[in-house]
């Protein structure tokens, strides 16, 4: 029976994949096996050693002390893509707020008073102050061709668009998402120059905290639009702000309000509504949820942010799960260890990533308490665990 801690109120969608008669569920639990969250803040937490995965229910882990994890060999998984719809539908509903002047107009509208005869000349007489701009033939660029990204730059070319991307990590999974057409750009400066409209969909990192700063603006056309449904951070809020007030550029749209952006009449700030959509938050749920059942059933890894992907297919038996430092002749030492207690490995695949390495061994039969002990001992082991044995290795 494994033991599931959840931080936050997880899908019911999402649990419904960990079997009842297999996992316990709740949000007070002890010696837990792994950890559901999606925005509970865990880097003060004191986190049971007995945690073997942490399940983010989103993308970002930035709540998560996930460097911490890695050390002690637990990976961190999350649900990149899951809620990519959800942020998709709202970017476009952000840039077509700002192309038609919605916000300041609502506000507008808002205020008028009097007979509906007075509001109706009120209306006709200051109307011409939101005009507005179509979107075909406008230019969308996006930073970051994740799965979100691609989805943007996918619905600006259906709208009738130009779309101009620009990430120098993209996958070949992503890579193949992306219409054809979709402009490539050599770097943020040149995508920023050619970009009516602009959209971040990147994480919060040294490299991407401020990318957007008053050098920056100056590269933009006048009149272009930010839309920040990344995360708050990356944009100097008080360069873009200045520029607004000197109409250099058009509105700033974002997920992030503050005292400084919330009463701005060319912004529009929403309260972190990205992936809240009932159906983004079931998504991530049950994305989730699967990668952790899949390590702790099986040790195979997929989406984990600090472990390498790996799948070995299970045909039942006895399977180890070794986490180790992502040095010379680990695999070797294990090998002997288990050769030498009489172990036969009839199956083995190991993968790395950066300074760790996974190492999935299939054994005939279940491999002593003292081997894995002699496993763990090994200098840069980080985690060993026996899949299919009857007491609990973690």
């Amino acid at each position: 029976m494994f033991k599931i801690l959840t931080l936050n109120n997880i899908s019911v969608k999402g649990l419904e994949r960990l079997p009842r008669e297999q996992y316990e569920i709740a949000s007070e639990i002890s010696h837990p096996d792994a950890i559901l969250v999606r925005s509970a803040k865990m880097h003060d937490m004191e986190i049971p050693p007995t945690v073997k995965a942490i399940g983010r229910a989103g993308a970002g882990v930035n709540n998560i002390p996930v460097a911490k994890m890695t050390a002690r060999g637990v990976p961190v998984f999350n649900a990149p893509g899951a809620n990519a719809n959800a942020v998709k539908e709202l970017v476009l509903a952000g840039m077509l707020m700002a192309a038609r002047n919605i916000g300041p107009a609502w506000t507008f509208a808002r205020s008028l008073a009097g007979t509906d005869e007075e509001i109706n000349k009120a209306v006709e007489a200051g109307k011409k102050q939101f005009v507005g701009s179509e979107l075909p033939g406008r230019t969308m660029g996006v930073i970051g061709l994740g799965a979100i990204g691609v989805k943007v730059a996918n619905t600006a070319r259906a709208l009738g668009m130009r779309a101009v991307g620009y990430d120098p990590t993209i996958t070949v999974q992503r890579a193949w998402q992306l219409a054809s057409d979709v402009e490539q750009a050599l770097s943020v400066d040149d995508l920023l120059a050619r970009s009516d409209f602009v959209s971040f969909h990147v994480p919060l990192t040294d490299a991407t905290r401020r990318m957007i700063n008053e050098p920056r603006i100056k590269l933009m056309r006048k009149g272009a639009v930010l839309l920040n449904f990344s995360r708050d951070g990356i944009v100097d809020d008080r360069a873009v702000v200045a520029a607004l007030e000197s109409g250099h550029l058009g509105a700033y749209v974002c997920d992030f309000p503050s005292n400084l952006l919330k009463d701005h009449p060319r912004c529009v700030t929403l309260p972190h509504l990205g992936a809240s959509t009932r159906e983004a938050e079931d998504n991530c749920a049950i994305m989730v949820a699967d990668e952790v059942r899949d390590w702790l059933e099986n040790g195979n890894i997929t989406n984990a942010v600090n472990f390498p992907e790996i799948a070995l297919p299970r045909n039942g038996g006895y399977r180890v799960a070794i986490v180790n430092s992502n040095v010379p002749n680990m695999v070797g030492q294990i090998s002997t260890d288990l050769g030498a207690a009489g172990m036969n490995i009839s199956d083995m695949l190991n993968r790395s990533r950066d300074d760790v390495a996974v190492t999935l061994l299939d054994l005939d039969r279940a491999p002593p308490d003292e081997v894995l002990a002699q496993i763990g001992a090994i200098p840069g082991v980080l985690s060993v665990r026996c899949l299919g044995c009857t007491r609990d290795n973690g």
